[in-house]
């Protein structure tokens, strides 16, 4: 299988590229445990990313991206409410999630591990996003385009998100550990 960039390790050449996110064909998804059984999913509908690919070598490369808080939607209107609140994303108060990156790891053909900086409500934290370059190839309409997978866990009381109930049976209402799936499609900037 040979990678979609070439990897070159040799020589000070780059070929750097601006790469356009599309919303339309890309996700940044959540999922946490209610009542410590059920798997509750949610997304952000309002994603801004900045991708700048060393097209010779991934590992030079860069992404900077800001979500609207308020973009959540969990498929419950008083569940997104709530999430809203100071109980949780207060966004209001933080109306932006934003992540920059910070280094880029080869781990394999097409595997990276992307380091960088995750901001919820004024709080920072360093995470590590497992990263998939899915491929390359040009749409209809001659543009060329990217795709790449990440996932991460982020335990939410690092962010200040400590709001809970505890339940009876034992247990908690909802659960800390949040896992975040990201599928990004981009074009390369005429």
């Amino acid at each position: 299988m040979t990678s979609a960039f070439t990897t070159q390790t040799t020589g000070t050449e780059t070929t750097r590229s601006n790469w356009v996110f599309d919303p339309v064909h890309s996700a940044v998804e959540f999922s946490a445990k209610h009542m410590m059984v059920t798997t509750v999913r949610g997304r952000f509908d309002v994603v801004d990313v900045n991708l700048d690919l060393d097209e010779n070598d991934l590992t030079n490369s860069s992404v900077e991206a800001t979500i609207k808080a308020d973009s959540l939607e969990t498929n419950d209107p008083n569940r997104n409410k709530h999430i809203h609140s100071a109980d949780f994303l207060e966004v209001e108060k933080y109306p932006t999630i934003t992540f920059k990156s910070k280094r880029v790891e080869r781990k394999g053909e097409d595997h990276y591990r992307v380091i960088g900086d995750l901001t919820i409500r004024d709080v920072t934290r360093e995470v590590e996003l497992d990263t998939t370059l899915e491929g390359r190839g040009v749409n209809p309409w001659g543009k060329e385009i990217v795709a790449f997978e990440a996932k991460t866990s982020i335990n939410r009381k690092d962010f200040g998100l400590k709001w809970n109930v505890a339940l009876e049976t034992g247990g908690v209402l909802v659960g800390e550990t949040v896992k975040i799936e990201l599928q990004v499609q981009a074009y390369k900037e005429s």
